[in-house]
């Protein structure tokens, strides 16, 4: 898979959840077997849902980005998020806080991390430059 494939796979699953969460977040919830029966959740997951629209234009938007500075910080950002999220998500349904769907989001989180672990720590292809004629 190359960069800007992952990029779009991210900004699609983004884009989805992103609108999920802000439309509404008592049922996405739901159907992952929790509730949010407090104001504050409503408000947490609808902050949730900004910040993945947000991440939704970064993936968007860099993903033709050439070898840089700035896309290794990107890439960084990614993985870390996504590593990151497969062990709360994971703890959170071994724990009983989601249902079994929740080892979708697990797997999801998983597959994104190793993709942009892959980008992060493998080396870069190298430039090819033009002969000079």
């Amino acid at each position: 898979m190359n960069f800007k494939t992952l990029m779009t796979i991210k900004s699609a699953v983004c884009l989805a959840f992103g609108i999920l969460f802000l439309a509404s977040p008592v049922f996405v919830y739901s159907i992952f077997g929790a509730s949010l029966s407090e104001d504050v959740g409503i408000f947490a997951a609808r902050e949730y849902g900004c910040a993945l629209i947000g991440t939704m234009l970064l993936t968007w938007f860099a993903r033709n980005a050439g070898e840089s500075q700035a896309r290794r910080a990107i890439i960084l950002y990614l993985f870390i998020y996504d590593a990151l999220g497969a062990v709360i998500t994971t703890i959170a349904t071994l724990s009983g806080v989601f249902n079994f769907l929740g080892w979708s989001v697990v797997v999801l989180y998983g597959f994104l991390a190793i993709g942009f672990g892959y980008f992060m720590f493998a080396k870069p292809a190298p430039s090819v430059q033009p002969k000079a004629v």
